[in-house]
């Protein structure tokens, strides 16, 4: 069965943290796809207007254009006017029937997901992976037990391949075929997108550290952030 695992987010800009993200959980989730989902506005932050659709998945494309596993889905720029999550991924689970899915959330996003629509079936409706940051400590009595009933802890180097081998082996476990919800540590960079774009617009030169190549010529080309 084919594995893939998508990531939803603004990405203004796209930058090394994500694509980190992207390189790490293709590797321990053994993946055969990474996919990006920029939103065309995320419903948790109508408060901030984005920088244009357009341009945020054009950064994503040149980005990634020489990363054969990791893709880029205009489903939620095509679609705006149905810009939750559990929108997304139940269209995901009904189109993609015969592939294992995984959906991918920051640390930020899993201590807010109490305040997603319907943040329980979210949690239930497909395989999730929360992506820690360093010195972030990472809370669950936020949800219910039968959430927490479903979480696999990676952290400390754990693969995903051989803990399902234990779940499989366990019988005190739930069966395989439940959805888990995977907490990793594999990606230790913590990058912000408000910083990066803080940086341009005051000049400081040092942001482009911490952004691709390709990116940081869309972004001084297009003029973006200033």
């Amino acid at each position: 069965m084919k594995r893939i695992a998508f990531y939803g987010g603004s990405f203004d800009p796209l930058h090394n943290g994500h694509l980190t993200i992207a390189r790490a959980l293709t590797e321990v989730f053994e993946l055969d796809e990474f996919v990006f989902i920029p939103a065309f506005h995320a419903p948790h932050k109508k408060e901030k207007k984005p920088t244009s659709a357009f341009h945020r998945f054009a950064m994503l494309a040149v980005a990634t254009n020489d990363e054969p596993q990791i893709k880029v889905s205009k489903m939620e720029l095509d679609v705006p006017e149905r810009p939750f999550t559990i929108e997304t991924l139940t269209h995901l689970k009904n189109e993609l029937t015969e592939t294992e899915i995984f959906f991918v959330m920051g640390a930020d996003s899993w201590a807010d997901i109490t305040t997603w629509r319907e943040w329980e079936k979210v949690l239930t409706l497909v395989n999730i992976i929360v992506v820690t940051r360093p010195d972030y400590e990472i809370g669950f009595a936020h949800v219910t037990d039968e959430i927490r009933a479903r979480i696999v802890d990676l952290r400390n180097g754990g693969q995903w391949s051989v803990i399902s081998d234990q779940l499989e082996a366990d019988s005190d476990h739930q069966p395989l075929t439940i959805d888990r919800i995977y907490i990793t540590d594999a990606v230790q960079i913590d990058v912000s997108a408000t910083e990066i774009r803080q940086k341009i617009r005051e000049k400081t030169a040092d942001w482009q550290r911490n952004v691709p190549p390709a990116v940081v010529k869309y972004i001084e080309k297009y003029k973006l952030y200033i």
